[in-house]
């Protein structure tokens, strides 16, 4: 697996750049032309961001305090 993102401004822009990319497919969809499998590739990109975000949420960074 590649290196953890940890920094708030690293998983800022993986996300955007998942968000990117996922935008990007959906506009190179022909509506008439999309099967199921298209559907759900968009769904699982979805579902990946959504375990990433999580991921992020519970993970504290390095440069974060603890505030408590």
């Amino acid at each position: 697996m590649g290196k953890s993102i940890t920094g708030q401004e690293q998983q800022v822009q993986y996300m955007k750049q998942r968000l990117n990319m996922f935008l990007n497919v959906l506009d190179s969809i022909e509506p008439e032309e999309t099967d199921l499998e298209d559907i759900d590739r968009l769904i699982r990109l979805v579902d990946d961001m959504d375990m990433k975000l999580q991921e992020f949420k519970g993970r504290k960074s390095p440069e974060d305090g603890e505030t408590d």
